[in-house]
């Protein structure tokens, strides 16, 4: 009799959790602000909750097939095919607070470097377990057969997202694909030399783009200047430092009141600190550390190489993003505009980070 297929209910429960904690917040940081602008503070709940329903869909669509059908290369060229025709399509789209990230149908807005996140991830998977299972027997090290190309592929659309410009995503793309990268194999020199190449283009690029340099220089110092780039950076500490404890209160936060900029999305972590205190915001890192256990569990449990590269390169992706922008609240690190992974206000971001997770539900129930 065959085994019965069961996935893994913890990983499970833990999105759910963490859905439902980013909807009560995203309310609660949103409200004043939508009634202010929209006339209604639900406005950003509605909108959030629609998503919810959109992203559980598709992780019930996700969990239900076979994640080695994924694994075929007209799936897999054909999602990268249109995910770098969306890329262009935002380029080429009117530009939205100074970057052209976003593209519109009618009335709802699409974000594609949310869903190439996952898009790479997949190729870079079943490029890696493609090759090592070749009669050659192929590795990551093979530098003709598979290193180049996959370099190739992953950096175009790395460089699609940089020209919009957004480079916290592009930082968290090489993030991801270097984990991937070292699952399979790769030779610590190798990853020495693709560390300074992303190096260089870092140093080339944000001096570039006078904001992202700004934002460097008010990392390091921001008091230097607290009215303008480390703007951001003191208000959300100043969320964080006066939650105490034990929080403010639910809806009882003040920074979000038209002081911390973008309270439901980049900072909401913030806000979290604020309400709920110290409790509140080491909750949801534990539900995140419990994401990054549960997921690598399923990773090192897969049945195959391709399914062990994807649970991988699915829980880096939901987790480092969420280390990257709790990191960002925390002023630990320079301000990147990523969103924090099911709580955060962002219908792509949401449905996204939700199939991601029906992908890696689907590949536990494998596991052995």
């Amino acid at each position: 009799m065959p085994r019965k297929l069961v996935f893994d209910r913890i990983l499970f429960v833990t999105i759910l959790l963490l859905c439902v904690m980013g909807l009560v917040m995203v309310y609660s940081a949103s409200a004043v602000i939508a009634a202010e602008q929209y006339g209604s503070p639900y406005h950003f709940l509605i909108r959030q909750a629609l998503a919810l329903v959109v992203g559980l869909a598709a992780m019930g669509v996700m969990m239900k097939a076979n994640y080695r059908a994924f694994g075929r290369a007209p799936i897999v060229y054909g999602a990268f095919g249109v995910t770098a025709l969306l890329l262009v399509g935002a380029l080429l789209s009117p530009s939205v607070n100074g970057t052209h990230r976003w593209m519109k149908l009618g009335p709802l807005s699409l974000q594609p470097s949310e869903f190439a996140k996952l898009v790479l991830i997949l190729f870079l998977a079943w490029r890696l377990q493609r090759d090592a299972s070749s009669e050659q027997g192929a590795t990551i090290n093979n530098i003709q057969k598979t290193l180049v190309p996959c370099l190739v592929l992953a950096g175009f659309m790395i460089f699609l997202v940089v020209l919009q410009p957004d480079l916290g995503t592009a930082v968290s793309l090489c993030i991801y694909s270097a984990v991937m990268m070292i699952t399979a194999g790769l030779r610590l020199r190798y990853l020495g030399y693709m560390a300074a190449a992303a190096l260089l283009v870092l140093l080339i690029v944000v001096p570039m783009k006078g904001y992202q340099m700004r934002r460097v220089t008010a990392f390091m110092n921001p008091d230097d200047d607290p009215l303008g780039a480390g703007y951001q950076v003191r208000q959300s500490t100043i969320a964080v430092g006066a939650g105490g404890a034990t929080g403010l209160g639910l809806s009882q936060g003040q920074q979000k009141l038209f002081f911390l900029p973008y309270p439901y999305t980049d900072f909401i972590y913030s806000v979290i600190g604020e309400e709920l205190g110290l409790a509140g915001a080491s909750l949801t890192a534990l539900m995140f550390l419990l994401l990054l256990w549960r997921g690598m569990r399923v990773a090192s449990r897969a049945p195959d190489l391709f399914g062990s590269y994807l649970a991988a390169g699915i829980t880096m992706f939901l987790v480092v993003q969420a280390m990257i922008n709790m990191g960002v609240a925390l002023g630990m690190m320079p301000a990147k505009g990523l969103p924090l992974p099911f709580i955060s206000y962002g219908g792509s971001s949401l449905v996204a980070g939700l199939a991601a997770s029906g992908v890696l539900l689907n590949i536990s129930q494998y596991s052995s």
